[in-house]
């Protein structure tokens, strides 16, 4: 009986919640050449600490990367909300010979914005 216990607690080991949440998602962030790069993706599952998406601009772990999140109006009482975030790449999956980009896990920074959508992009996630 531990040892199945243990194998629970082993898959079971995240602290937070995740939610798919397929949200449109624009990254931004240098390369490991130092040459700044911005892309859009879509955002596959979300939590309070992280977010899992897929890129193919070859960031590498350690990576600084900002987020920007447009949110649904229902979640803004009608408004364009955008949900900027900062984070680290803490893990990268092989690279998809379909699609051919690669799963980022990013980590979140402790601060986030949320603006208006129609903002200039003059302020950036920290």
């Amino acid at each position: 009986k531990k040892a199945k216990d243990a194998a629970s607690v082993e898959v079971n080991r995240r602290r937070e919640w995740r939610f798919d949440l397929p949200l449109p998602a624009k990254i931004e962030g240098k390369l490991p050449l130092g040459k700044v790069f911005k892309e859009a993706t879509k955002i596959e599952n979300i939590s309070s600490k992280g977010v899992y998406f897929s890129l193919d601009s070859g960031v590498i772990i350690g990576s600084k990367l900002n987020l920007v999140i447009e949110m649904p109006q229902e979640l803004g009482a009608g408004k364009k909300l955008k949900l900027c975030l900062g984070g680290l790449t803490v893990r990268l999956e092989e690279l998809d010979k379909k699609t051919k980009k690669q799963g980022v896990a990013l980590r979140f920074h402790k601060n986030y914005k949320i603006l208006p959508k129609d903002l200039k992009k003059n302020k950036k996630a920290s």
